[in-house]
């Protein structure tokens, strides 16, 4: 789930509205924003200042957004002062964590883990009393028994094998144990499908690349999230609309059959010891971004049902289809083997070496490496 590029608006008329400034709302939750500068906390903070059911939007990052209506708090969500700051708010939705494939992952969980705990034990000792926090319905695990569609009380069967989910994981665990810890503190999760909208993670990249992987015996199913319907249903869980453990994402699936008829880009099968051992050799040497575990998300089912969503009233805007149209045109021009980007000629130089080394990426790869050995 790494953060949408910020360049990325809602289309939505509720985010594009502004507030009526003849009269403002008086009533409603104050409304705290943590990663409010950029990706999905920026989209959120425009969408709760122009509704009429906030009373003010507290901004934190570490660097001003483009709301001009929040009000803002320039720092690190680790920093124990970010308390005061949270002084008055009765929601605070935490959206400050860092999912990008290239950052180092030990610095990745040490900031996603710190920054979680800080703000929950900062939203209790300020007298908050509720925290949204947002991870991915990756924390339920892609495993081949998986119930299609998932509840979401179903266990959380993940491993930390994939990249960010260990994380997310830990960000659970602290979700579940702060009302224990700080009474009165409420928790709502938020569990995403692949989400999508300005986003750069393992599964966007899967459409990047000449051929689909597809593991032989595996059944693939697809369920996207646009971040519009993420920050529509994070609005519901704001304005307590519906509460405790949540999924969001589009009504149904897309088997991977139909990826292939909707996308037009055709499937490479392979065995899948082969694929899994392929992936994991090239991380290990660190030629690729992506994990082995990440494979697992592209192989068996993880669809989940939005079900207490439905139950409060809220739908998605977006079918599968057309997120899976909007991704195909983002990543348009874009070439990836096994996570790794590619330039123009070393994109060339992979599908010319034969489909399946262009799908594991070892031509190019292995052969940049090579270089930079004889350099050595």
């Amino acid at each position: 789930m790494s953060s949408p590029d910020p360049k990325v608006r809602a289309t939505d008329s509720k985010v594009r509205a502004t507030r009526n400034r003849s009269t403002p709302a008086t009533r409603g939750p104050v409304v705290a924003v943590t990663g409010a500068a950029s990706g999905v906390g920026a989209l959120l903070t425009a969408r709760l200042a122009a509704s009429e059911e906030i009373k003010q939007v507290v901004a934190i990052d570490e660097r001003r957004g483009e709301s001009a209506e929040a009000q803002w708090h320039i720092l690190d969500v680790r920093d124990p002062a970010i308390a005061e700051k949270l002084r008055g708010a009765d929601v605070v939705v935490h959206l400050a964590l860092d999912l990008d494939l290239e950052t180092d992952p030990a610095a990745r969980t040490a900031y996603n883990v710190r920054g979680t705990q800080t703000v929950l034990t900062a939203a209790a000792a300020a007298g908050v009393r509720r925290v949204v926090l947002c991870t991915s319905a990756m924390v339920y695990g892609a495993l081949p028994d998986n119930d299609i569609p998932l509840s979401e009380d179903a266990e959380l069967r993940a491993t930390a094998e994939a990249t960010g989910v260990g994380d997310l994981l830990e960000v659970e665990r602290l979700g579940r144990r702060a009302p224990r810890a700080h009474p009165g503190l409420n928790v709502t999760v938020v569990r995403p499908a692949v989400l999508v909208g300005g986003t750069d993670t393992a599964l966007t990249r899967y459409f990047e690349s000449p051929r689909l992987l597809v593991a032989a015996g595996s059944r693939p199913t697809w369920q996207f999230c646009h971040v519009e319907d993420l920050v529509s249903a994070l609005e519901y869980a704001v304005l307590e609309k519906v509460e405790g453990e949540l999924a969001v994402g589009c009504d149904g699936w897309l088997e991977q059959e139909e990826v292939e008829e909707l996308s037009g880009i055709r499937r490479m099968e392979l065995p899948s010891a082969v694929a899994l051992g392929a992936a994991a050799r090239l991380h290990r040497i660190g030629l690729t971004p992506s994990p082995a575990g990440d494979l697992a998300y592209t192989m068996h089912p993880w669809v989940v049902s939005v079900s207490r969503l439905h139950d409060a009233g809220w739908r998605p805007q977006w079918t599968n289809e057309e997120v899976l149209a909007q991704l195909l045109e983002e990543v348009a021009g874009r070439h990836t083997v096994a996570g790794r980007r590619l330039g123009r000629k070393d994109a060339t130089a992979a599908g010319a070496a034969g489909a399946t080394v262009a799908l594991l990426g070892t031509a190019a790869l292995v052969r940049r490496a090579r270089k930079a050995r004889r350099r050595i």
